[in-house]
């Protein structure tokens, strides 16, 4: 790579990168562009949204400032003069307590994530060290600030000039050693949604990992009514402290949305309030991960084919309408996960607890045979959306259904029988057509609804196939 062009190295830290910034000069002196986001992003930075820039001028050589760790990621610099920076990793993880130094001068920059501590030390008098930083600073985010001593010799810092010798505060010179500090947990998720059957597998997944969360019902946010929203929400200030917001809402009344009534109730909640959420994530600069459907597809694509991620969403039915819309609206803000799926099981009421309840109960129903697909676990869902917001992922559209062969719910029909020892014949398979015969209000269901799910596979993830989820649905049926 050129010496013109903007180069990042990795550190001992995750996620604590050290940036070399061309600095041409001449006889007037000299210039740089100190955070150019495309050249950055392309070198290898994050695509951090910064929203202030703070200055600390440092009158003398050997001011020494921190060890600090704040609530969110800053991008550093030296304007004049030169620094020794030391970071301290204090992030829950086996990372804890790793230490790295480096010079900073103006050819330098480095990029801080969330909970690493950051101090440095001026070289020369009259440093002036500058930060970008992607929340606004205020005297309440300090109770989020984690701190460790610049003196511990478990860190065994080797400061340029000793800290006896230093300019620094005392509060600086008090903070605890690093074996008294708890570990900084990641920055929480936001569910909306949470009571649903999606929403309801997202928060158990969160417990189970002990990570941070806040996690909003329709009663604390509803999705279709975005002036009722909690203002932080609304404006994307209170979203900056979120890792990501994952959307768990949507109107999924596929039938009622065919009626008056229902379409605006469709088109509220799963394009109107989608486009005001994705607006607020942008202004926020978190990333939006949103759940998306099958629907949005005619499902007239041949059997034994799958749709792909960048197949043209055909809908042609209200709800897959709306939830098109609601598309165009997520990837309008670049940070995105769009991620589709089909026939989601979850806790309480689903297809396989009602069939399992016929097959008691002595009934035999019947049950449609040419709509084809795959069933998908909520917990897998749930599980997918965290690993794509985790992992590092590209953002992008991504298809997340159960694996394995393609089946009809007929066949799922039989499946859950049989698990229960049931005689499966007595289920009878027929076609939606017949199933349908004298109903009104009926929406158009895909005939195939089979999507593509090999993105998964390229950022790490496998889902359970179908007859995994019909046995996870009967024994949390059992335990329930």
């Amino acid at each position: 790579m050129s010496a013109t062009q903007v180069q990042v190295h990795t550190t001992a830290i995750d996620g604590l990168l050290i940036v070399d910034l061309p600095r041409p000069g001449d006889n007037r002196g000299w210039f740089k562009e100190n955070w150019q986001r495309a050249k950055a992003v392309e070198a290898g930075l994050p695509d951090f949204v910064p929203v202030q820039n703070n200055i600390s001028f440092n009158g003398t050589r050997g001011t020494t400032r921190g060890i600090h760790a704040e609530p969110w990621d800053k991008y550093v610099s030296v304007a004049t003069g030169s620094i020794f920076g030391a970071w301290v990793d204090l992030r829950r993880g086996p990372g804890f307590g790793t230490v790295v130094t480096h010079e900073i001068t103006p050819s330098t920059a480095v990029f801080v994530p969330r909970g690493v501590g950051n101090a440095f030390q001026t070289l020369e008098d009259a440093t002036a060290y500058t930060y970008l930083v992607t929340d606004h600073w205020s005297a309440d985010a300090q109770s989020a600030y984690s701190f460790v001593n610049l003196t511990d010799p478990q860190l065994a810092i080797n400061w340029p000039i000793a800290l006896d010798q230093a300019e620094l505060s005392e509060k600086d010179r008090n903070h605890p050693l690093l074996a008294a500090v708890e570990p900084l947990p990641p920055a929480p998720v936001l569910v909306i949604g949470a009571g649903g059957q999606l929403g309801s597998a997202l928060t158990r997944e969160l417990m189970e990992r002990d990570l941070p969360y806040t996690a909003y019902t329709r009663s604390d946010l509803d999705l279709a009514n975005p002036d009722g929203w909690p203002e932080d929400v609304r404006t994307g200030e209170g979203l900056r402290r979120y890792r990501a917001v994952i959307n768990a809402a949507a109107h999924t009344a596929v039938d009622a949305a065919e009626t008056p009534e229902g379409r605006i109730d469709a088109w509220a909640a799963n394009a109107t309030g989608v486009r005001a959420l994705s607006g607020a994530c942008q202004r926020g600069g978190v990333p939006l991960a949103h759940v998306s459907t099958d629907y949005v597809f005619d499902g007239q694509l041949p059997l034994g084919q799958f749709y792909t991620p960048d197949a043209a969403p055909a809908p042609v039915s209200v709800y897959g309408q709306s939830k098109a819309a609601g598309e165009c609206a997520v990837t309008a803000w670049p940070k995105h996960y769009l991620v589709r799926t089909s026939w989601v099981i979850g806790s309480g009421h689903n297809f396989v607890a009602t069939m399992a309840r016929l097959a008691e109960n002595g009934v035999d129903p019947s049950v449609v045979s040419d709509q084809h697909g795959r069933l998908t676990s909520a917990a897998d869902l749930a599980a997918g959306l965290l690993h794509l917001v985790d992992s590092g992922a590209p953002y992008g559209t991504y298809h997340l259904t159960g694996s394995g062969e393609p089946t009809t719910w007929a066949e799922i029909a039989r499946w859950t029988f049989e698990e229960l020892g049931h005689d499966p014949q007595r289920v009878t398979p027929v076609t939606t057509e017949e199933y349908t015969a004298g109903k009104t209000g009926i929406a158009p269901r895909p005939s195939n609804s089979c999507l593509d799910i090999s993105s998964l596979d390229v950022v790490g993830f496998t889902p359970r196939d179908s007859a995994a989820v019909v046995r996870e649905a009967l024994e949390r049926r059992t335990e329930d």
